[in-house]
């Protein structure tokens, strides 16, 4: 190639970097204010116990917000990190930290004073926003960062804060804001700045993940990627329009959460419920009913205990579908909503590091303990351990994922980028086989298969036999090796209301309804399961219980059973 050609191919690239660089999109803009412009800043974007929001209020929350971020001297593609309720001051934060350009980092309230300061230090923020009834993890928090400079926290203490931190309320936050404005706009002639012109491809929003072990790690998510899953699975799977109204169990800082609750409503000009309590089957059912909702998002967490529950069967008349993820919903869970509550509920899969469902079933097309078939804008392969793909039906494998929404890496976690994050492909680490009608069904993570007499087995599969049991509310099925270092799978059980667990009677039943070699060899009763903050169960610990409880016991496995 000559040296001009050279020349000239780099001047046409330089021209097309430009005109991606100079496109202008940010989320927040996309969500609040273009509903102003198109006239419709009256119609209501949020609905809280004490306060209901029309787009127009909204705007102007966030923007007050915005002036307080900026008064606190808060940059572009700066960390803003929040401990908050489900709230308006919440809600405002998020969208107002991406309007000013910055990157919202919500966390979990579920975190003690020394987990969430892990995260304080990881995401090297200078300002945090805490709801006051956490104040004292955000406190225990601020003890080891020496980086903040600035907290704010609803309700009227600020004490107590180390003292390399100002501490604010939450009303002088915004004084300190509208202050600013006003000497801006002395000096400029028009007040504050607008919303800050992000690119498509600017940060926008971290949210840290660490599935059910492991450190913490902030998955980075772009402007564009909350637009993005608001069109391929609010609109196109969910049908979502300004009618709807939304009703998250999953709270604002888990990526499912926030996409039921603040990207699909928003996006489609539709009402966010947001609910800033522990969510309760009662409380579910007299917000679904008092608000209207339209479309209810759970986890099989939340199902279990709302169908053992007494709330009224026509609770949730308004609701015209039913959504769960988090884990794989059990086909009797499905059967039960729909036959109780006249509730279709669509199961599907997603994740943080895609930022919402890319696996889904389909509105009056639902293949019971399914995950579904491909959002639209997704590619879904299956691949063995060497990376081979996956084609016959039934085959089990490893569950890849292609789409735009995916995150562009983990937030200083280099290793661990590279290895979930393969080219235009995510490996999710979850256990998929297709089947015979293209849905995908779900057999747990990669690291939960067990094998028993020498055969693989699914821990998904036991358990739905175990749930469908009359006496059984939860349930999840580890793995215990033998004096020969052979698995043996042990089912750690909670008991309905009001039912007790017999252990040979559930390894009788599930003998009777699986093959043998699947059965649980144990069964623990527990009042609950422990779970992660995103609702997950936390197997490993399960698995440390029942090596406790069972290994001793377990003698040599030539004796097992293989069919």
């Amino acid at each position: 190639m000559r040296m001009r050609d050279v020349e000239d191919w780099l001047t046409c690239f330089r021209i097309r970097e430009a005109a991606v660089m100079t496109e202008v999109f940010n989320a927040a803009d996309h969500l609040v204010d273009r509903h102003l412009r198109a006239g419709n800043g009256d119609r209501p974007a949020l609905i809280t116990p004490g306060r209901t929001l029309t787009y127009r209020q909204l705007s102007d929350e966030v923007r007050r917000v915005a002036a307080g971020l900026r008064a606190l001297g808060v940059r572009p593609e700066e960390r803003v990190l929040m401990c908050m309720a489900d709230d308006v001051e919440l809600f405002a934060a998020l969208l107002a930290a991406m309007r000013v350009g910055a990157v919202a980092v919500p966390c979990s309230t579920m975190l003690t004073g020394p987990e969430l300061g892990k995260l304080v230090t990881d995401s090297r923020c200078r300002v945090v926003l805490g709801s006051g009834e956490f104040g004292q993890a955000v406190r225990g928090a601020l003890q080891d960062a020496p980086e903040v400079r600035h907290t704010v926290l609803t309700g009227d203490d600020v004490s107590l804060l180390p003292g390399h931190v100002q501490g604010r309320t939450w009303q002088e936050f915004l004084k300190a804001g509208a202050d600013k404005e006003t000497e801006d706009g002395k000096e400029t002639g028009d007040g504050a700045a607008g919303v800050h012109p992000s690119w498509p491809d600017s940060p926008a929003l971290w949210l840290y993940t660490s599935g059910t072990t492991g450190k913490p790690k902030a998955a980075m998510h772009r402007h564009i990627d909350i637009k993005l899953v608001a069109e391929l699975y609010g609109r196109q799977v969910l049908g979502m329009g300004p009618g709807d109204r939304c009703l998250s169990v999953a709270k604002l800082f888990f990526a499912y959460g926030i996409g039921n609750s603040m990207f699909f409503p928003l996006s489609a000009g539709a009402t966010a419920l947001l609910e800033p309590a522990r969510p309760t089957p009662g409380l579910f059912a007299r917000r679904a009913s008092a608000d209207q909702a339209t479309l209810l998002f759970g986890t099989p967490s939340f199902w279990g205990p709302l169908l053992a529950s007494d709330v009224p069967d026509d609770a949730f008349a308004t609701v015209r579908q039913g959504v769960s993820a988090g884990e794989a919903l059990p086909p009797r869970m499905f059967h039960r909503m729909a036959e109780r509550f006249g509730v279709e509920v669509l199961d599907g899969i997603g994740s943080t590091e895609m930022l919402h469902i890319f696996i889904s079933n389909r509105a009056g097309k639902v293949h019971p303990g399914s995950s579904g078939t491909p959002v639209p804008g997704y590619d879904i392969e299956l691949r063995d351990t060497e990376g081979g793909l996956i084609e016959g039906i039934g085959e089990p494998g490893e569950l890849y994922v292609r789409g735009d929404s995916a995150a562009v890496g983990y937030w200083c976690r280099a290793a661990t980028s590279r290895h979930v994050f393969l080219g235009d492909w995510v490996r999710t680490g979850d256990t998929y086989v297709r089947n015979d009608d293209g849905t995908y069904t779900c057999l747990g993570r990669t690291n939960d298969l067990l094998k028993a007499g020498g055969i693989w087995v699914s821990p998904t599969e036991v358990e739905e036999r175990l749930l469908a049991h009359p006496d059984v509310a939860e349930v999840a099925v580890v793995a215990v090796p033998d004096a020969d270092d052979l698995d043996k799978p042990v089912a750690c059980v909670v008991p309905g209301p009001g039912s007790r667990i017999d252990p040979e009677e559930l390894i009788a039943w599930c003998r009777e309804g699986l093959a043998s070699f699947k059965r649980p060899r144990g069964v623990i009763g527990l009042t609950e399961l422990p779970k992660t903050a995103t609702g997950k169960i936390r197997r490993n610990v399960l698995r440390d219980l029942a090596r406790s409880e069972f290994q001793a016991g377990f003698g040599t496995g030539k004796d097992e059973e293989t069919g």
